[in-house]
């Protein structure tokens, strides 16, 4: 018989968010007259824009005749990469430097794929889950689970807590790394600065390291002195891939449409080309995002589109104001919720699984257990902002009337 991928097996358990999923569904079945509200996995609430949709339905609409059918698009439509310059990047790379995708999460496992698992790895703490299982899917993860905490022994995590202001200590990087960072921080909400992120761009050029650097909450940065890619950085493009995406954004965690940066400068220890490998590798096992998803990108970075991001994201924002308004009132230390739509809330001395318990069998409300997200999320709770205007208000008033 074909024996099983060892490494599967040394992952924590359930995947966080279906494991979430799986306690809504045990309460609900138990208490069949409880009105829950979810405050917990980012997965967005409101309806795509109606500029965004037509887009959408243009790029269906071209499927049906003819003389603008098309079929693959491996590596993405030209014209939408040369939007995503334009819009995100001034027009600093060239379409053969972005790659549509079918999600940033996506990418970071096929960026996986693409180091392998002689690398050394380095992801915040706390950091979005697949950093780290996609890192022991493929092998990176060290041969034992005796870290500290409950993490894994190869996998090199670097605490972001209040002391250190949710940026962390840089000057443990091993030589060689892949280093996971995203800003704004999925989960804690934190942003990084400038200063910040030019000492991550030193430390990564020193350690001969790559950045991966998710920006997948780029859009909800309202602080304009906050840098809304790693770009923004002298020589990052010497030591890092940038990936995001319109799920967040736009609304298309259904449709799936992403992209990730890999400037041509971009260089093995070997002098070989991460961009020529990384178009190898994802024409070899990637036969590109959906041309409908493609034409509803387009859509959404035009004049019109950009208008219905910014009032999406304003909408979510205004939703994490009034989360970190009720905790605060609470007198709940929080971070977030300015720049992103996250809150991370701090419950000193408590286990997070406890009080995600608490919160759910008390209040009837779905947040999400920091410890899922790495040995520093313990005794803290993400509150997401992806929901109904209505859920999230009655959310705040059952918590503020305890």
């Amino acid at each position: 018989m074909v024996k099983r991928n060892r490494n599967i097996g040394r992952l924590k358990a359930a995947y966080l968010f279906p494991e979430i999923a799986r306690l809504r569904r045990e309460f609900a079945a138990q208490h069949p007259d409880a009105k829950i509200i979810s405050m917990g996995v980012g997965n967005t609430t409101e309806p795509i824009l109606p500029h965004i949709a037509a887009g959408l339905t243009e790029g269906a609409r071209r499927l049906e005749r003819a003389e603008t059918y098309s079929g693959y698009a491996d590596e993405g439509l030209a014209e939408l990469r040369e939007q995503i310059s334009g819009v995100y990047y001034k027009v600093a790379f060239g379409i053969d430097e972005i790659f549509i995708s079918d999600g940033s999460k996506c990418d970071i496992g096929r960026l996986q794929t693409l180091f392998g698992p002689e690398v050394n790895i380095a992801v915040q703490d706390p950091s979005y889950p697949v950093y780290v299982d996609g890192s022991v899917v493929i092998g990176a993860a060290g041969k034992d689970d005796t870290a500290s905490g409950g993490g894994y022994s190869g996998i090199r995590y670097l605490p972001c807590t209040p002391e250190n202001n949710y940026f962390p200590d840089l000057s443990n990087i091993e030589n060689d790394s892949i280093i996971y960072f995203c800003s704004p921080n999925n989960p804690t909400g934190a942003a990084a600065d400038k200063r910040q992120l030019s000492s991550l761009v030193a430390a990564a050029l020193r350690t001969g390291s790559i950045i991966v650097y998710d920006a997948a909450y780029s859009d909800y940065i309202r602080d304009g002195a906050l840098p809304k890619t790693i770009y923004e950085i002298p020589d990052a493009d010497k030591c890092a891939i940038e990936v995001n995406s319109f799920s967040k954004s736009a609304g298309f965690t259904g449709v799936r449409l992403g992209w990730s940066v890999v400037p041509k400068g971009l260089r093995f220890a070997g002098g070989e080309s991460v961009n020529a490998d990384w178009s190898r590798l994802t024409s070899t096992i990637f036969n590109g995002a959906s041309n409908i998803a493609q034409y509803g990108g387009l859509a959404a970075l035009d004049g019109e589109g950009q208008r219905e991001i910014r009032q999406m994201t304003d909408f979510y924002l205004e939703n994490a104001s009034l989360i970190r308004g009720a905790l605060n009132t609470l007198k709940i230390d929080c971070v977030g919720g300015d720049n992103s739509p996250y809150i991370w809330a701090r419950f000193p001395g408590r286990a997070s699984w406890e009080v995600f318990a608490e919160l759910l069998e008390k209040y009837h409300i779905v947040t999400t257990p920091g410890s899922g997200f790495g040995p520093a999320g313990e005794s803290f709770i993400r509150f997401s902002a992806f929901s109904h205007r209505a859920g999230i208000e009655e959310a705040c008033r059952r918590l503020t009337a305890r």
